[in-house]
């Protein structure tokens, strides 16, 4: 069974920086591409940004392309979401996802598994 455990979401204010955690077990992860995606309340799951094993190639959304940055530690299965000058419109669920597939456009549909998620609000 595969795991993923999202930590680090929490409440701070607009400019502010969050990091957020997702520790993956159950599997070996080398194959897989992983992601980030958010959904706010009445709107559709959106894809944030993603991340490979191995080489580490990473893709983000044009919305928060310059402010957050992923990283990931392979010795502890772990992906790692630096958020910087958080705005309102960030606010969402925050969601980690691994998928099986080449590519670093996933979106929700091609994704193998789900984190729980992690809660993320931004105050004006």
């Amino acid at each position: 069974q595969v795991q993923l455990v999202e930590s680090g979401g929490g409440l701070v204010q607009a400019g502010g920086s969050l990091r957020l955690s997702c520790a993956a077990s159950g599997r070996t992860f080398s194959r897989y591409t992983m992601a980030w995606f958010r959904q706010a309340p009445g709107k559709e799951r959106e894809f944030v940004a993603a991340i490979t094993w191995i080489g580490g190639n990473t893709n983000y959304a044009d919305s928060v392309k310059g402010r957050f940055t992923l990283s990931r530690d392979n010795a502890k299965n772990t992906v790692y979401l630096q958020m910087n000058s958080l705005k309102p419109e960030d606010t969402a669920v925050y969601y980690c996802a691994a998928t099986t597939r080449a590519t670093l456009t996933p979106n929700p549909f091609t994704i193998d598994y789900w984190g729980q998620g992690t809660q993320v609000t931004v105050s004006s």
